[in-house]
């Protein structure tokens, strides 16, 4: 600390470099995920490949080179086997979770169990994810939590209420986290992505009106790639964010700044 009671700045060459940290990432085997892993690993940290399918995380793990990669397999639906995870593998800096599901009907025609799959990933899970990940973290002193929510969390449209109001409380899960761990050195975020090419968005894809609808609605008028994700996570992962905690960092390509709407046909 400084005289002022303040922490010093580092080098400013530095502040992206996670170098002598490890990170889980959930959700590791593919689209975001697999991105999220490689660019943690290529600034420095070693990587925990986290997935429900072994086969993919192994895979990202050997695309990971000359750094440390884990593969470890886990379903985050069950809440013992997170807590076993959370155990297992401490003593970890760095959290990031992408698992989501979705299913695109109106509110009226979703089933009770549509509802239940659709709550359990996307928040009941993340809130297992959390609170085992968390609690180590803060018994350290340190730690940086990283969740997917989603645009959704704040525009909606048809066909997308139960998937947008997953988002929305994950949002708030992870600020509640923010304020309850800052004292103890965790820092909580949220990542807000718009449109990525990314299997849960297929059914889209294989539609070209509505594909060519979501790329004109955002300001830059186009569709991400899962890679343009990555340097958000390993921003909010450093140093380089370590006065952000209880954000939420929209990377949507301006699609929440443009005025615009597509009725979509689900």
């Amino acid at each position: 600390m400084t005289s002022a009671g303040l922490p010093p700045a580092p080098p400013y060459a530095a502040l992206f470099r996670l170098d002598g940290r490890r990170a889980v990432v959930v959700g590791a085997g593919g689209g975001i995920g697999r991105e999220a892993s490689l660019a943690l690993a290529a600034h420095g940290a070693s990587v925990v490949c986290a997935d429900v399918a072994r086969d993919r995380a192994t895979e990202t793990a050997r695309m990971i080179q000359g750094r440390v990669a884990d593969v470890y397999v886990l379903d985050v639906l069950d809440a013992d086997a997170v807590e076993e995870a959370a155990s297992r593998l401490e003593p970890i800096d760095v959290l990031v979770f992408t698992p989501a599901t979705n299913v695109r009907k109106r509110l009226l025609d979703y089933t009770t169990e549509e509802f239940d799959r659709v709550v359990e990933l996307n928040l009941r899970a993340s809130f297992n994810l959390v609170r085992a990940f968390g609690r180590r973290m803060a018994s350290r002193g340190r730690g940086s939590v990283v969740g997917f929510s989603s645009i959704r969390a704040f525009t909606v449209e048809p066909g997308q209420g139960v998937y947008a109001a997953t988002k929305a409380g994950l949002v708030q899960l992870l600020r509640t986290a923010a304020a309850e761990l800052a004292p103890h050195g965790v820092r909580v975020n949220a990542i807000a992505p718009g449109v990525v090419e990314t299997p849960l968005t297929r059914q889209i894809a294989a539609d070209p009106e509505w594909h060519a609808a979501y790329a004109e609605k955002s300001a830059l008028g186009r569709w991400a790639q899962p890679w343009e994700l990555a340097g958000a996570v390993v921003y909010l992962a450093s140093d380089a964010s370590s006065f952000v905690t209880g954000s939420v960092l929209t990377v949507d390509g301006g699609w929440t700044a443009v005025d615009g709407r597509y009725t979509p046909p689900a």
